[in-house]
């Protein structure tokens, strides 16, 4: 069961970003304030649940939240400044629109930029742990897919219908048949290789 709370007193938010390992679109960040006593049975890590559950918990999350944010990084700065920066970048992004000023940072994983001197605290798996948290996971993951549900129209080649972006066979191969897309990360696994084959000739 997720814990409500790393500190009874303090404002906190949770952050998590959706979209780093992926080799195509933005990455996406959330930061959310939850009401101390929050609590719904779905919530939980956005991996650990299913995609009609997350669509379930984005609008409760979104109504009950005090306060809630998404922000994004596109490919071409991702590509610029490395994925890790860009994640961090998306979480500041997310946490300068919040509503309501927030005292403690819960960040999901084992580092972080820290944002304008306010405390954070880094938490590995803290998207299992904490509801601020999961529920930041399963905001960001929701709009990301969103999102890759809409550049999947444009190009309807690469299936991010279904892959959403990450390396699947069935992507790669994509790849392999029509080349790049404007969306993808030329930083990244095969579309790395094959921006450096290209300019090598």
């Amino acid at each position: 069961m997720l814990e409500k709370y790393f500190s009874k007193t303090l404002v906190e938010a949770g952050c998590d970003e959706a979209g780093r390992g992926c080799l195509a679109g933005p990455v996406f960040a959330a930061a959310v304030i939850l009401p101390k006593d929050f609590y719904h049975p779905l919530l939980n890590d956005s991996k650990q649940v299913s995609e009609a559950d997350r669509n379930k918990l984005r609008p409760i999350i979104e109504q009950e939240a005090i306060s809630w944010a998404v922000a994004m990084l596109d490919h071409e700065e991702i590509d610029k400044i490395n994925i890790l920066k860009a994640s961090f970048k998306a979480m500041h992004l997310a946490i300068d629109q919040l509503q309501c000023r927030p005292e403690l940072l819960l960040i999901d994983g084992h580092m972080f930029t820290p944002y304008l001197g306010m405390v954070h605290e880094c938490v590995v798996g803290g998207d299992a742990k904490y509801a601020a948290i999961a529920a930041a996971s399963i905001l960001a993951k929701t709009n990301r897919d969103e999102y890759m549900l809409k550049l999947h129209e444009q190009y309807p080649d690469y299936g991010w219908n279904d892959n959403k972006g990450y390396g699947t066979v069935a992507h790669r191969a994509g790849i392999r048949a029509h080349g790049l897309s404007p969306y993808h990360r030329k930083t990244f696994g095969i579309c790395k290789q094959i921006t450096e084959s290209l300019t090598t000739r």
